[in-house]
């Protein structure tokens, strides 16, 4: 019963993360890089269930072939160990003419192999069921044995092809793909164990002589630990690749918020606002609101003021920020003053001066443009964003502006 459940509960987690996987395959059909791990984890979960010896005897039982189940346990494990070489050459060199040629070269190999398996146990004669030890029991039987053989040696040429590529590469690389190419390198050295304990036994066998342990007590822990460290290597770099990436949406889409905040409340950006449920994707959600942004902008571009943009600047660098932190106040103070000034100015007067006039700094009502627009790059908007929301300077700039334009409005008799 132990030794079931050691097989059981992987097993079960590792359909449960195919399961997982299924709704991402169907939104991204062509990803062949994710078909592929689909594949490899259904095939892993396979490996463990089918493994276990009531499933073994069920099979037959259902089938009403003794030993029926051999040759489909083994096609299954071949299968494995095709996809995952496979998902190595995909996973390092893309989806090219190259990579595409090697795949189907592996395909056909293992796919002949497991054709093979099932035609060899066809032509052998296995009449006495064997759930344990098959392999030794079998290890003289003509067809038969040489059904064993193959899948030995196909899930050894495996072992060594994976455990040489991931080990090259794990070197030339670091973090958690190095951990999971690591991962999958023990595991395939595990899978060697397994090969020698399996052909130590049935050479024993050949020799005459009864070492049958090694097949039966000795390769099967050897299996199981080997398949799971294999899938986890395999799967751990992907998912935490994918987490990776949702984080830094979020990150982005949450840090660009008070600039999207200051354009929206003007009015500039909404129309760019699209009918999206809030449980749209992350990365929707962000497409959009830089979109907003992209439009908030080209509605607030009259109303730029290059004086304001180089004082800002200038201020900014003075009290010892980065070019890089100075250049996303200044766009910042100049994008806030132009909301506001877009905001005195209800008639868009400024807003169908002539371009050239702006262009050269001789535009009326905002004081001219700068000779650049801000910084409208991801990143770019990302700074001014944080700039608007917590730079000391901007805030000092909208306020001293603030003060000048009532100066200014008061010196004209406005009210």
């Amino acid at each position: 019963m132990a030794t079931d459940l050691t097989m059981l509960v992987p097993g079960a987690l590792l359909f449960g993360a195919f399961l997982l996987k299924l709704p991402a395959l169907h939104r991204n059909r062509g990803d062949a890089l994710l078909r592929c791990v689909c594949v490899l984890l259904l095939l892993a979960s396979m490996v463990f269930l089918l493994g276990m010896i009531p499933v073994i005897a069920a099979v037959n039982r259902i089938v009403g072939v003794p030993n029926a189940a051999a040759p489909l346990v083994y096609a299954v494990l071949s299968a494995f160990c095709g996809t995952c070489i496979i998902l190595v050459i995909i996973w390092r060199g893309g989806v090219t003419e190259r990579t595409r040629r090697a795949t189907w070269a592996c395909s056909l190999a293992y796919g002949a192999v497991c054709v093979a398996l099932f035609v060899l146990f066809a032509l052998g004669d296995a009449p006495v069921e064997r759930l344990r030890d098959l392999d030794t029991y079998y290890a003289t039987t003509p067809f038969i044995r040489e059904m064993i053989v193959l899948y030995l040696l196909a899930h050894t040429t495996a072992a060594v092809v994976m455990t040489v590529l991931c080990w090259r590469w794990s070197r030339r690389v670091s973090g958690v793909l190095r951990v999971g190419l690591v991962l999958i390198v023990v595991g395939y050295v595990l899978n060697t164990g397994y090969d020698a304990a399996k052909f130590t036994a049935i050479g024993a066998r050949w020799a005459g002589r009864d070492l049958d342990y090694l097949s039966t007590h000795v390769a099967r822990p050897f299996a199981s630990a080997s398949a799971l460290l294999i899938a986890v290597g395999f799967v751990l770099p992907l998912v935490t690749e994918r987490v990776v990436i949702e984080w830094r949406t979020a990150v982005r889409h949450r840090h660009l918020k008070p600039l999207a905040d200051l354009l929206a409340t003007a009015g500039a950006a909404g129309a760019a606002r699209a009918s999206i449920g809030p449980l749209a994707a992350l990365q929707l959600r962000l497409t959009q609101r830089e979109a907003a942004i992209h439009d908030g902008l080209i509605t607030l571009r009259p109303y730029f003021d290059a004086r304001i943009h180089r004082e800002v600047l200038a201020r900014a660098l003075a009290v010892g920020h980065t070019p890089e932190r100075a250049l996303a106040a200044a766009d910042a103070a100049m994008i806030a003053a132009a909301d506001d000034a877009r905001d005195a100015d209800p008639d868009g007067t400024a807003a169908h001066r002539d371009d050239a006039d702006w262009r050269d700094g001789g535009g009326s009502g905002a004081g001219g443009a700068p000779p650049l627009l801000p910084a409208v790059g991801a990143d770019g908007l990302v700074r001014t964003s944080l700039a608007l929301d917590r730079c000391p300077v901007v805030r000092e700039a909208l306020v001293h502006e603030a003060g000048r334009r009532r100066a200014a409005m008061s010196e004209s008799g406005n009210p």
